[in-house]
């Protein structure tokens, strides 16, 4: 079965036929990104949200020195995006790059809507996904201001173990808002423990 299909299949709970996705796939572009491609970068509207079907990308910024912050990771069954971007059809501040080479499926702005407005499901799929996202911002804003280095690690291990073994550690060290050195101690300690 195609993916996507039974991405929105299992989040939703009017699930959609076979028969009905070949219509609702036709919203959709296939297309392959090679490593370091990007989907988006600074400056660009994001025209586009990237359903991942395989591969690895990341969401990041570089400030005025030029050093670059991961705000995200995403994987396969993963949408890939700015959502202010795409909602206000503003210039993002992000680059969205491929980390490992990509196969994904992408959606404008304006198919979406007219998904949400022809298709149950994935209206009620943007809707889960709206709040999964905002209570993924919630903890990770809560982790970045309260935690330690090490309950930070130890929680994205915990929600995010396959993130691991797809990206280097400075990458890990970035999105959580520590130097790779602390995220190197850190990871030696728990490995004594």
């Amino acid at each position: 079965m195609h993916p996507l299909l039974n991405y929105i299949n299992r989040y939703t709970t009017t699930p959609i036929s076979v028969e009905d996705f070949k219509v609702f796939q036709s919203y959709f572009i296939k297309k392959k990104l090679r490593k370091k491609q990007f989907l988006l970068e600074e400056g660009e509207i994001c025209k586009y949200f990237a359903f991942i079907v395989r591969g690895a990308m990341r969401q990041y910024y570089t400030d005025e020195k030029g050093t670059e912050h991961i705000v995200n990771l995403f994987v396969e069954n993963w949408w890939a995006g700015d959502r202010e971007s795409f909602a206000m059809s503003t210039p993002s501040a992000y680059h969205i790059d491929a980390w490992e080479d990509c196969e994904v499926f992408l959606v404008t702005r304006e198919s979406s809507i007219k998904l949400a407005h022809e298709c149950p499901a994935f209206n009620e799929l943007l809707l889960k996904l709206d709040e999964r996202n905002n209570i993924a911002t919630q903890r990770r804003i809560t982790s970045s201001i309260s935690s330690v280095a090490e309950k930070r690690y130890n929680d994205f291990v915990e929600c995010h173990p396959y993130f691991v073994s797809r990206f280097p550690q400075h990458i890990i060290a970035s999105y959580l808002g520590i130097t790779k050195d602390t995220l190197s101690r850190v990871r030696k300690k728990l490995l004594r423990k």
